[in-house]
């Protein structure tokens, strides 16, 4: 027999070769049976039934998060609830779900936490540490912009960039700097490191002030760089903080003057106090209609890089005594100016929670871009209407504040808030598209002292035909309410297009929204720069809005087509600067950039195929949108009382006092 190169024959070699098999064999038992000791020793690390562990996988690295100036509204004995971004919040304490009964999680904070702000460290989900922000400041309000709150006795504090705000009163709410109640001290603030990390709004005030930028003469501007001011009694000139600053004495009827660059703004603001409450201050060098404006309250004076800034404190109802008037003529019937008192205290109201001016903590000026104020004296009629409505606002059926939109006469009928093309359109149903008339106005009434819901009107929906509007506008209805107003109807005739003068319009409403000047362009219509109109071939209103109202244009040119939405760009972009305005009443009134409203219809005037001359037959002046003041004065007339005279044209909605 052949042997091998170790000296084995073929019979000793199939012996080896059987031998390490069997070996091979025996190695695989003894590994598997290893491997299922090891498993059984590890049963009571997973769950019954639960797949068995991968021993080859790489180690947990645990997931760690902060949830930065959260709300802590509770601590359980397993965790905590926090308010976050608006939603409640629940998390496990670190080790809690596998604690024995009756002993605690791995991690519990030393003493409970209640309604406080902290920061909540989260591994793996579960809570490990929580941090209280306990540095806690308070005082009153002056100003709060994205950099910082001006708080009086602390100076301006900076934001943190991740603070958080929380209004607690009311119902738990997410809040800004934007929302503090300026010259109040309704609010706690969090502090980390010399910032302000947290706003609590812990109460809820019923404010009785308000603060008042005063613009400059003519309403130019809100800078000020020379102020003269005297009162019709004596008064104190301040200087810093009100309650420690330096004080100065004058005399009624002397004057203090100050300028931008003056050295006492160093201390801080420089207040203007009459020393009696019925005190009025005057403003030797602010123009107004009524001449030189006297103001109740007092005022406050702020330094800027452009100028100074003027604010007048003092009481909302105060306030009315010189909005009412500037609002609404004096002579119209008492009920009427209840009417408006309500609508001008709930429109400042709702200022007086969301300021205009933040970052100067006042919450209106005193122009028409929030209500005119001051500009005509005060009159018995207008005082005595603010007093008999006393602390009245208008509420929504869901308890919010109303938005009180008013304009002076309707051509009769109204629209809805969809006109102005915002985002909140179709979010105020209680401003509706409704006739103006006796017969209209009488069965509301009449439903409502029955309790009953009111009969719903459709004639919004049914002047949207163009044809139905056309015989509408064109015609009076003796029923209207304002049948007789002279701007009920009126006609505007342009015996001559000006394309040059369109066109700048065109390019001027584009620059200030550019979605609401659109351009065909295959087909479509999009946002893009205006170019040449050149001759217009055709101009015609494509689509309207609630209760008629104009609110597509589309002006068919050589150097294109174009789009023009909303009832406001139209007004402008077919007044051309020159025509007149003929009134029902045959007089006529300039109508220098704003057509007197978008209720009208359009007939052009063509020469070869062009448009040289249109002529719009419309009515109403102004918006159309909440209550027509001439609209309120006729229903006055006819006997209805104020309360009647809002719930129509605020429909569900209800007046309630807010100092009760």
């Amino acid at each position: 027999m052949g042997r091998d190169r170790w000296g084995l024959n073929k019979s000793q070699r199939m012996q080896m070769k059987a031998y390490i098999c069997l070996l091979g064999i025996l190695l695989i038992i003894v590994l598997v049976l290893g491997k299922l000791l090891f498993f059984s020793g590890r049963q009571d690390e997973r769950e019954p039934g639960g797949p068995a562990p991968d021993v080859t996988a790489t180690p947990h690295i645990p997931v760690v998060r902060t949830l930065t100036n959260v709300w802590i509204l509770e601590q359980q004995e397993d965790g905590v609830i926090l308010f976050r971004d608006g939603n409640r919040e629940q998390y496990l304490f670190e080790g809690a779900d596998d604690a024995p009964k009756g002993e605690t999680a791995l991690y519990q904070p030393e003493t409970p936490i209640q309604e406080q702000l902290a920061d909540v460290e989260l591994t793996d989900g579960k809570v490990t540490n929580i941090t209280v922000r306990s540095e806690k400041i308070s005082g009153k309000v002056l100003s709060a912009d994205e950099s910082g709150v001006e708080i009086e006795g602390y100076g301006k504090i900076p934001l943190a960039k991740d603070y958080r705000g929380y209004r607690l009163y009311g119902g738990l709410a997410v809040c800004t700097a934007k929302d503090l109640l300026f010259g109040y001290d309704n609010a706690d603030f969090c502090m980390d490191n010399g910032e302000i990390c947290g706003i609590l709004m812990a109460r809820e005030e019923a404010m009785e002030s308000i603060r008042v930028l005063i613009k400059n003469s003519n309403y130019e501007g809100i800078f000020h760089q020379k102020l003269e001011l005297t009162s019709d009694a004596s008064y104190t000139v301040i200087y810093g903080e009100e309650d420690s600053g330096d004080r100065e004495t004058y005399a009624p009827g002397e004057v203090f003057s100050i300028e931008a660059d003056d050295e006492h703004f160093r201390e801080g603001r420089v207040f203007v106090v009459p020393d009696v409450l019925t005190g009025r201050i005057l403003l030797d060098n602010v123009g107004r209609s009524q001449g030189k404006p006297s103001y109740r309250g007092r005022m406050e004076i702020i330094s800027t890089d452009q100028g100074m800034v003027l604010i007048n404190q003092l009481p909302l109802e105060e306030y009315l005594y010189q909005v009412v008037p500037s609002e609404m003529p004096s002579g119209y019937p008492t009920e009427a100016l209840k009417a408006q008192a309500v609508c001008a205290r709930t429109y400042a109201y709702g200022h007086m929670l969301h300021a205009g001016y933040p970052q100067y903590g006042a919450h209106v000026d005193d122009s028409t871009s929030y209500q005119v104020y001051n500009n005509i004296a005060e009159h018995e009629s207008t005082n005595t209407a603010v007093r008999e409505t006393y602390g009245q606002l208008l509420y929504t059926p869901d308890g919010s504040l109303a938005e009180t939109y008013y304009y002076s006469t309707s051509c009769g009928v109204g629209s809805d808030e969809t006109v102005w093309k915002t985002e909140r359109m179709s979010q105020i149903p209680y401003l509706e598209a409704k006739s103006l008339s006796r017969s209209s106005m009488a069965r509301e009434v009449s439903a409502m002292s029955d309790g009953i819901e009111p009969p719903k009107d459709d004639i919004g929906a049914r002047l949207q035909d163009e044809k139905t509007f056309a015989d509408f506008i064109t015609s009076v209805n003796e029923d209207d309410f304002e049948a007789g107003e002279g701007w009920y109807r009126w006609v505007y005739n342009v015996e001559k297009l000006d394309t040059k003068h369109m066109e700048e319009v065109l390019k001027d409403r584009y620059a200030a929204n550019e979605k609401l000047i659109l351009t065909l362009e295959n087909g479509e219509y999009v946002s893009k720069k205006i170019g040449k109109l050149g001759k217009v071939k055709d101009l015609y209103i494509e689509k309207r809005g609630a209760g008629g109202v104009a609110e597509e244009l589309v002006i068919v040119s050589e150097g294109g087509t174009y789009k023009v939405i909303s009832e406001h760009n139209i007004r402008y972009v077919l007044n051309d600067g020159k025509s007149l305005v003929e009134k029902q009443d045959h007089s006529s009134v300039q109508s220098p950039t704003l057509l007197p409203s978008g209720f009208f219809v359009i007939a052009t005037g063509k020469e070869k195929g062009n448009v040289v001359a249109y002529t719009l037959a419309g009515g109403g002046f102004g918006h159309g949108v909440g209550m027509s003041q001439n609209g309120a004065r006729q229903m006055a007339q006819s006997g209805f009382q104020a309360g009647d005279i809002l719930l129509f044209f605020y429909a569900g909605c209800e007046i309630r006092n807010v100092y009760e």
